[in-house]
């Protein structure tokens, strides 16, 4: 008899985090206990979740990109379930499957340039190794150039060009002749070409740690330097691509860039089923299958499933159908927009940067001397601590679950489905708003939210509410 999966879940309603504690990960169920992220959510549907007590979500984070086309899209689930009435095979492996040669040929229609074959993975993390390896093979070449608080995936080779020290810590010796170059700064990128023992440079065009947005011109000079230097220029847009900007590509933000090869996953099944696509040329997929006995020297065994396959060939449909792409732009927009109109109200907030849905709000050194104390002693406490006294409130006060955008900046990102509505931006910029109006009064319920969390996860720092100075002897 089949497991009856309502049952299961109704069964073991709310013990979410006991489960995980014993059997998962204790450390991160400790984390979210410590930030009161510690939600049972029981349904979900576009851009709301809901959780045991019928509450309802705003949902700013959509799965860490996952979500573009909405949690639990039904367009996209009736298709999965067309499928497997079908009684289709799957994974035969001796075969030419299908689906994937249509899904290919719809994802390089997408391409603003001409790619030619596209290799299919389950994540965006294989699809960077895939990336890699294929570079390497092509080139003769070892280097793998990439930007400062990059982030391209936790695997051995993508942990290896992961700008970010953090993720690193522990896990060394990771990939040799692997260069780090400041993210936008095209004489650094060029002086780490010049070695001409470079395979790729490959870059995010809005890196997802913290929404950074490179120079006007960035991707493009970039991209002639690596063709100078007989280097591949590949772009992951993992994150950024599938209609998060308002174009299917963010690198199509700028003109006339023709990338060697493109990184895409996160959304491209709508959030069911793990796949990733790497689109590249037939000069280089011939160096890496260079032979009928080669045919198969790089391989996945999910690679090609058809489920996956089937999700991608749906949510691909669902974006052009609901026309998510302008949506997302127009959104974007407003939100970018409304959040702008309050820096000058707000001393903490030093920028909003935005492209369609992708969001940054980044804060900064308040200039008031209360206000300047108190930035300060909650950096001495951890340098990633202030953000999640605003992310924390959010989701506590008003039901809007966010992020902080990476370790150690002070920055919130906004990724959410891009189905978002007007009055959806209108209650996030409300809900923004009442908590800068908290975070601006000292004392206050989100400087005691930072004092908490300090005392709990760093008990040998000073207690932010008992060493704060006041006006008086300011």
């Amino acid at each position: 008899m089949a497991i009856n999966i309502k049952q299961l879940l109704a069964g073991a309603r709310g013990e979410n985090y006991d489960l995980h504690e014993k059997h998962v990960n204790p450390r991160f169920v400790k984390t979210l206990n410590t930030i009161g992220f510690d939600k049972c959510y029981t349904r979900a549907e576009g851009q709301y979740l809901w959780d045991i007590n019928g509450q309802r979500y705003l949902d700013m984070l959509a799965g860490y990109g996952v979500f573009n086309v909405g949690r639990n899209n039904p367009e996209i689930r009736q298709t999965l379930i067309d499928f497997m009435e079908a009684d289709y095979p799957s994974l035969v492996q001796l075969d030419a499957p299908l689906l994937s040669g249509l899904l290919a040929k719809e994802l390089k229609q997408r391409m603003p340039n001409d790619l030619d074959y596209v290799y299919f993975t389950n994540s965006g993390t294989e699809g960077v190794e895939t990336a890699i390896k294929f570079a390497r093979c092509a080139t003769k070449r070892s280097g793998i150039i990439h930007a400062k608080k990059s982030f391209h995936g936790l695997s051995n080779g993508s942990l290896s060009i992961n700008g970010d020290e953090t993720f690193r810590e522990g896990f060394g010796p990771l990939l040799p002749d692997c260069v780090q170059v400041p993210f936008g700064d095209i004489e650094a990128l060029e002086k780490a070409l010049s070695r001409n023992d470079i395979a790729a440079f490959i870059v995010e065009p809005i890196q997802g740690k913290g929404v950074n947005i490179p120079p006007a011109g960035y991707l493009k000079q970039a991209q002639e330097l690596c063709h100078l230097h007989k280097t591949l220029f590949i772009v992951d847009e993992i994150q950024s691509g599938m209609g998060r900007t308002g174009k299917f590509l963010a690198i199509e933000h700028e003109n006339d860039i023709d990338p060697d090869m493109v990184i895409l996953s996160k959304s491209l099944s709508g959030g069911f089923i793990p796949v990733g696509a790497v689109l590249t040329r037939k000069w280089i997929y011939n160096k890496v299958f260079s032979s009928m006995d080669r045919s198969v020297v790089h391989s996945s065994t999910f690679g090609q499933g058809n489920l996956a396959m089937a999700a991608g060939l749906a949510s691909l449909d669902y974006i052009d159908e609901h026309k998510l792409m302008e949506n997302a732009t127009a959104m974007g927009n407003l939100l970018g927009n409304q959040l702008s109109e309050l820096k000058d109200s707000y001393e903490f907030i030093k920028d909003i940067r935005w492209r369609g849905l992708m969001l940054a709000i980044e804060f900064g050194s308040p200039k008031s001397l209360k206000l300047k104390a108190a930035w300060a002693l909650a950096h001495k406490l951890n340098k990633s601590l202030f953000p999640q006294a605003v992310t924390i409130p959010l989701l506590q006060d008003h039901n809007v679950l966010t992020q902080v955008a990476g370790h150690n900046v002070d920055i919130i990102k906004l990724i959410p489905p891009l189905m978002i509505d007007k009055t959806d931006v209108d209650y996030f910029v409300s809900s923004f708003k009442a908590v800068m109006e908290s975070l601006h009064k000292f004392p206050g319920p989100c400087w005691e939210v930072i004092s908490r969390i300090g005392k709990s996860s760093f008990p040998n720092s000073p207690d932010i509410n008992h060493t704060f100075p006041t006006e008086s002897n300011v």
